[in-house]
């Protein structure tokens, strides 16, 4: 499965929004939303996101057809990976302490930042090492 990279970019600026906006509210719940936006993702496949489908409804028919697709698995493990953190987060604020809320939703906005604004997708560039360590690849076809 293939996916415009535009898209990936699109998703995280607004993952980018939502996260800043949790860490200036402290509000477990608007990261709880963020954490079903990444669980979508990593399940049902980047492409079929709420982000994605507004990135494919609204933003890429102006845009025109992208000039180049990649691999959707990578983009589909970070999303994975911004879970594991947005639900750590939501652990922090509502039952741990808030520190573990702010340094958990801090770590996935860095990351989604860093895709928003220079298209390097640290989540990706993790994909290939957890593939060399020899963890294996579940196959997502339907996806």
């Amino acid at each position: 499965m293939q996916v415009d990279p535009r898209g990936q970019r699109f998703a995280a600026a607004v993952s980018t929004l939502v996260l800043a906006a949790v860490l200036v509210s402290g509000s477990a719940a608007l990261l709880a939303a963020q954490a079903l936006v990444f669980a979508v993702a990593a399940a049902a496949g980047v492409r079929y996101s709420p982000y994605g489908l507004v990135y494919a409804a609204f933003v890429r028919p102006r845009l025109g057809p992208p000039r180049e697709l990649e691999d959707a698995a990578p983009p589909r493990f970070a999303q994975g990976v911004g879970l594991a953190f947005a639900l750590l987060g939501v652990v922090g604020y509502l039952f741990v302490g808030v520190w573990l809320g702010i340094a958990a939703t801090a770590l996935a906005l860095f990351a989604a930042f860093l895709n928003a604004a220079f298209g390097f997708c640290l989540g990706c560039e993790i994909y290939p090492l957890i593939r060399r360590l020899g963890v294996p690849r579940r196959d997502h076809t339907t996806a």
